[in-house]
């Protein structure tokens, strides 16, 4: 089943066929045009996937020895072996819809429904226009307090990523030391 992912990782259809998807199940302008077209990602999926082949079966064995079945080997071995790959693939998924402003400009159309990086994108392109006739000292001055203004904007929408690392730090750390010794 892997290569029928693969596929369809490296030969998406693209962002009009997207959009017309998105558009024609009523998702636009609500949250879920966000969340849906990339709620999935292939290539965390085949990191998952690598990352589980990598575990022993003999732990599985001798949990089914033990009496353990499907469920409970997977929620009592597998998922907590599997600590530092979901801390990095959650990370991964974190960031890329925090950080993507291009669907919100393109599925959202009320600007109080948008999300933040797309008014965060908006008011600095916006400042950056306004900026190019500045020539008086008042206009410079301007400028700065804007320029100001917007950095202290991109630095209040990182606190959230700021808030999350340290907790997924400390499994980042446990993968780095757990492969790095082979037997």
């Amino acid at each position: 089943f892997i290569w029928y992912f693969m596929i369809t990782m490296f030969f998406s259809g693209g962002m009009i066929p997207t959009y017309l998807v998105v558009s024609s199940t009523g998702l636009i302008d609500s949250i879920w045009a966000l969340v849906i077209p990339g709620a999935v990602p292939i290539f965390n999926i085949i990191l998952m996937k690598n990352f589980m082949k990598g575990i022993p079966d003999s732990l599985a064995e001798s949990a089914f020895i033990d009496g353990a079945g499907h469920v409970t080997t997977l929620v009592k071995i597998i998922i907590p072996l599997s600590k530092a790959c979901i801390a990095t693939v959650s990370l991964f998924c974190i960031l890329g819809h925090w950080n993507a402003w291009f669907d919100g400009m393109i599925y959202i159309k009320k600007m109080s429904l948008k999300p933040l990086q797309t008014y965060l994108r908006s008011v600095i392109i916006v400042d950056s226009v306004v900026e190019e006739g500045a020539v008086e000292m008042e206009d410079i001055i301007a400028n700065i307090t804007a320029d100001s203004t917007n950095g202290a904007k991109i630095f209040l929408a990182l606190i959230p990523i700021m808030c999350i690392y340290p907790f997924l730090q400390k499994h980042f750390a446990k993968g780095i030391v757990m492969g790095s010794v082979k037997e």
